[in-house]
Protein backbone atom coordinates (compact mmCIF):
# COMPACT_ATOMS: atom_id res chain seq x y z
CA UNK A 1 0.00 0.00 0.00
CA UNK A 2 1.50 3.68 -1.30
CA UNK A 3 1.19 6.03 1.50
CA UNK A 4 2.17 10.10 2.15
CA UNK A 5 1.93 12.61 4.26
CA UNK A 6 1.17 16.38 4.05
CA UNK A 7 4.62 17.61 5.97
CA UNK A 8 5.75 20.68 7.57
CA UNK A 9 9.02 22.94 5.93
CA UNK A 10 11.76 24.84 7.92
CA UNK A 11 11.45 28.35 8.70
CA UNK A 12 11.41 30.76 6.30
CA UNK A 13 14.68 31.96 6.37
CA UNK A 14 16.65 29.24 6.70
CA UNK A 15 18.15 29.34 3.05
CA UNK A 16 18.37 25.89 1.02
CA UNK A 17 20.38 24.55 -1.50
CA UNK A 18 20.04 25.44 -5.22
CA UNK A 19 20.67 23.28 -8.11
CA UNK A 20 22.45 24.68 -11.07
CA UNK A 21 19.59 25.77 -13.11
CA UNK A 22 18.43 27.75 -10.43
CA UNK A 23 15.56 25.49 -8.14
CA UNK A 24 15.57 23.80 -5.46
CA UNK A 25 17.73 20.59 -5.49
CA UNK A 26 16.00 17.35 -6.45
CA UNK A 27 13.37 18.59 -9.01
CA UNK A 28 12.89 18.16 -12.36
CA UNK A 29 13.74 21.55 -14.59
CA UNK A 30 9.84 22.34 -15.87
CA UNK A 31 8.98 25.11 -17.80
CA UNK A 32 5.98 26.21 -19.41
CA UNK A 33 4.45 25.46 -23.44
CA UNK A 34 3.19 28.71 -25.54
CA UNK A 35 0.41 26.13 -25.76
CA UNK A 36 -2.99 28.21 -23.75
CA UNK A 37 -4.60 26.15 -21.74
CA UNK A 38 -7.59 23.92 -22.32
CA UNK A 39 -10.24 24.32 -19.23
CA UNK A 40 -11.01 20.44 -19.82
CA UNK A 41 -7.86 19.22 -19.57
CA UNK A 42 -5.79 19.00 -16.28
CA UNK A 43 -1.88 19.94 -16.39
CA UNK A 44 0.85 18.08 -14.64
CA UNK A 45 2.90 21.33 -13.60
CA UNK A 46 0.14 24.10 -13.44
CA UNK A 47 -2.36 22.11 -11.05
CA UNK A 48 -1.10 19.21 -9.81
CA UNK A 49 2.72 19.34 -9.15
CA UNK A 50 2.05 22.37 -6.67
CA UNK A 51 -0.19 20.65 -4.10
CA UNK A 52 1.80 17.34 -4.03
CA UNK A 53 5.12 19.68 -3.64
CA UNK A 54 3.60 21.69 -0.66
CA UNK A 55 1.37 18.56 0.69
CA UNK A 56 3.55 15.49 0.47
CA UNK A 57 6.89 16.61 -0.70
CA UNK A 58 9.00 17.56 2.19
CA UNK A 59 11.44 17.06 4.19
CA UNK A 60 10.53 13.47 6.56
CA UNK A 61 7.93 12.62 3.58
CA UNK A 62 8.32 12.22 0.13
CA UNK A 63 11.20 14.23 -0.73
CA UNK A 64 14.26 12.79 -2.47
CA UNK A 65 16.59 12.40 0.62
CA UNK A 66 13.46 10.66 2.98
CA UNK A 67 11.58 8.97 0.16
CA UNK A 68 9.20 7.93 2.91
CA UNK A 69 8.32 4.14 1.62
CA UNK A 70 9.85 4.31 -1.23
CA UNK A 71 7.94 7.17 -2.66
CA UNK A 72 8.83 10.36 -4.01
CA UNK A 73 6.47 13.05 -4.89
CA UNK A 74 8.65 16.64 -6.02
CA UNK A 75 8.38 15.52 -9.90
CA UNK A 76 7.03 14.02 -13.07
CA UNK A 77 9.62 11.57 -13.17
CA UNK A 78 9.75 10.39 -9.64
CA UNK A 79 5.49 10.23 -9.04
CA UNK A 80 5.41 7.69 -12.39
CA UNK A 81 8.19 5.74 -11.06
CA UNK A 82 7.20 5.14 -7.66
CA UNK A 83 4.04 6.05 -6.43
CA UNK A 84 2.12 3.17 -8.67
CA UNK A 85 0.26 5.48 -11.54
CA UNK A 86 -1.46 3.51 -14.14
CA UNK A 87 -2.24 6.31 -16.63
CA UNK A 88 -5.60 5.77 -17.92
CA UNK A 89 -6.79 4.26 -14.25
CA UNK A 90 -7.07 6.47 -11.24
CA UNK A 91 -9.10 3.07 -9.92
CA UNK A 92 -5.95 1.07 -10.22
CA UNK A 93 -3.48 3.82 -9.19
CA UNK A 94 -2.14 3.99 -5.77
CA UNK A 95 -1.53 7.72 -5.86
CA UNK A 96 -5.35 8.36 -6.20
CA UNK A 97 -6.31 5.14 -3.89
CA UNK A 98 -4.66 6.81 -0.41
CA UNK A 99 -6.85 9.69 -1.20
CA UNK A 100 -10.23 7.95 -0.82
CA UNK A 101 -9.00 4.68 0.98
CA UNK A 102 -12.39 3.99 3.71
CA UNK A 103 -9.83 3.18 6.26
CA UNK A 104 -8.71 5.97 7.84
CA UNK A 105 -5.72 4.69 9.14
CA UNK A 106 -4.93 3.98 5.72
CA UNK A 107 -6.00 7.44 4.22
CA UNK A 108 -3.76 9.89 3.11
CA UNK A 109 -2.94 12.49 4.24
CA UNK A 110 -2.98 11.02 8.01
CA UNK A 111 -5.38 12.12 10.44
CA UNK A 112 -4.21 15.45 12.19
CA UNK A 113 -2.32 16.76 8.79
CA UNK A 114 -4.06 19.04 6.58
CA UNK A 115 -6.29 17.13 4.03
CA UNK A 116 -6.01 17.62 0.23
CA UNK A 117 -9.37 19.49 -0.73
CA UNK A 118 -12.03 17.28 -3.08
CA UNK A 119 -11.17 19.32 -5.61
CA UNK A 120 -7.70 18.41 -5.18
CA UNK A 121 -8.37 14.85 -5.06
CA UNK A 122 -10.88 14.96 -8.60
CA UNK A 123 -7.63 16.82 -9.95
CA UNK A 124 -5.78 13.98 -9.22
CA UNK A 125 -8.30 11.55 -10.78
CA UNK A 126 -8.94 13.44 -14.13
CA UNK A 127 -4.52 14.00 -14.27
CA UNK A 128 -4.12 10.42 -14.22
CA UNK A 129 -7.95 9.52 -16.46
CA UNK A 130 -6.35 11.36 -18.90
CA UNK A 131 -3.02 9.59 -19.11
CA UNK A 132 -0.96 11.23 -16.67
CA UNK A 133 0.95 13.23 -18.98
CA UNK A 134 3.84 15.72 -17.77
CA UNK A 135 2.08 18.65 -19.51
CA UNK A 136 1.52 22.53 -18.82
CA UNK A 137 0.67 25.02 -20.61
CA UNK A 138 0.24 29.32 -20.18
CA UNK A 139 -2.37 30.78 -18.03
CA UNK A 140 -1.37 34.53 -16.82
CA UNK A 141 -3.27 37.75 -17.08
CA UNK A 142 -1.63 40.66 -15.36
CA UNK A 143 -4.20 43.13 -16.51
CA UNK A 144 -7.01 41.81 -14.09
CA UNK A 145 -5.42 40.68 -10.97
CA UNK A 146 -8.47 40.48 -7.27
CA UNK A 147 -7.93 38.46 -4.81
CA UNK A 148 -10.81 36.25 -5.33
CA UNK A 149 -10.21 35.31 -9.11
CA UNK A 150 -6.27 35.25 -8.89
CA UNK A 151 -4.26 35.75 -5.51
CA UNK A 152 -6.74 33.10 -3.29
CA UNK A 153 -6.71 29.96 -5.90
CA UNK A 154 -2.97 30.79 -6.61
CA UNK A 155 -2.23 30.69 -2.73
CA UNK A 156 -4.44 27.71 -2.45
CA UNK A 157 -2.73 25.59 -5.25
CA UNK A 158 0.85 26.71 -3.98
CA UNK A 159 0.88 27.58 -0.57
CA UNK A 160 -1.32 26.08 1.98
CA UNK A 161 -0.52 22.46 1.56
CA UNK A 162 1.92 23.70 3.92
CA UNK A 163 0.70 26.74 5.41
CA UNK A 164 -2.69 25.87 7.03
CA UNK A 165 -4.18 23.67 9.96
CA UNK A 166 -2.75 24.23 13.21
CA UNK A 167 0.59 23.89 13.26
CA UNK A 168 1.46 25.71 9.44
CA UNK A 169 4.81 25.28 8.59
CA UNK A 170 6.90 28.36 9.85
CA UNK A 171 4.37 29.37 12.01
CA UNK A 172 2.69 31.02 8.99
CA UNK A 173 -0.89 30.84 8.15
CA UNK A 174 -2.17 31.28 4.91
CA UNK A 175 -5.63 29.92 5.40
CA UNK A 176 -7.46 33.41 5.41
CA UNK A 177 -7.95 36.93 3.93
CA UNK A 178 -6.41 38.73 6.69
CA UNK A 179 -3.43 35.95 7.03
CA UNK A 180 -2.89 36.47 3.27
CA UNK A 181 -2.83 40.23 3.13
CA UNK A 182 -0.70 40.89 6.84
CA UNK A 183 2.22 38.59 5.35
CA UNK A 184 1.87 40.06 1.96
CA UNK A 185 1.85 43.61 2.85
CA UNK A 186 4.74 42.99 5.64
CA UNK A 187 6.72 41.91 2.57
CA UNK A 188 7.27 38.57 3.72
CA UNK A 189 5.01 37.01 0.82
CA UNK A 190 7.19 38.83 -2.02
CA UNK A 191 10.42 38.26 -0.35
CA UNK A 192 9.85 34.19 -0.08
CA UNK A 193 8.55 33.91 -3.27
CA UNK A 194 11.66 35.41 -4.83
CA UNK A 195 13.96 33.84 -2.70
CA UNK A 196 15.26 37.26 -1.40
CA UNK A 197 16.06 38.97 1.83
CA UNK A 198 17.26 36.10 3.30
CA UNK A 199 13.91 34.33 3.16
CA UNK A 200 13.82 30.56 1.62
CA UNK A 201 12.54 30.52 -1.81
CA UNK A 202 9.14 29.47 -2.21
CA UNK A 203 6.82 27.57 -2.71
CA UNK A 204 9.04 24.80 -0.67
CA UNK A 205 10.98 21.88 -2.84
CA UNK A 206 9.66 22.70 -6.34
CA UNK A 207 9.67 25.08 -9.18
CA UNK A 208 9.31 28.66 -8.26
CA UNK A 209 6.44 30.96 -9.51
CA UNK A 210 6.56 31.91 -12.73
CA UNK A 211 7.15 35.73 -13.51
CA UNK A 212 3.92 36.34 -14.69
CA UNK A 213 2.50 35.07 -11.39
CA UNK A 214 4.92 36.61 -9.38
CA UNK A 215 3.33 39.97 -10.62
CA UNK A 216 0.34 39.42 -10.56
CA UNK A 217 0.80 39.14 -6.65
CA UNK A 218 3.19 42.17 -6.82
CA UNK A 219 0.36 44.43 -8.79
CA UNK A 220 -2.16 43.19 -5.81
CA UNK A 221 0.26 44.29 -3.34
CA UNK A 222 0.64 47.81 -4.70
CA UNK A 223 -2.86 47.82 -5.08
CA UNK A 224 -2.84 47.96 -0.99
CA UNK A 225 -3.68 44.02 -1.29
CA UNK A 226 -7.81 44.89 -1.42
CA UNK A 227 -10.32 41.91 -0.58
CA UNK A 228 -12.00 41.92 -3.89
Amino acid sequence: MLTFASCKHDPLTELVPMDEGGGTGGTDTLTFTDDPCDPDSIYFLNQVLPFLSSSCAQPGCHDPGTAEDGVVLNSWSAIISTADVEAFDPLDSDLYQVLIDNDPDDRMPPSGEAPLSDEEIQMIFDWISQGAQDNSCTACDTSSVTFSSVIQPLIELKCQGCHSGAEPSAGLSLMSYSDIRNTALSGILMSSIQGTDGYVLMPYNSSPLPDCQIDQIQDWIDAGAPND
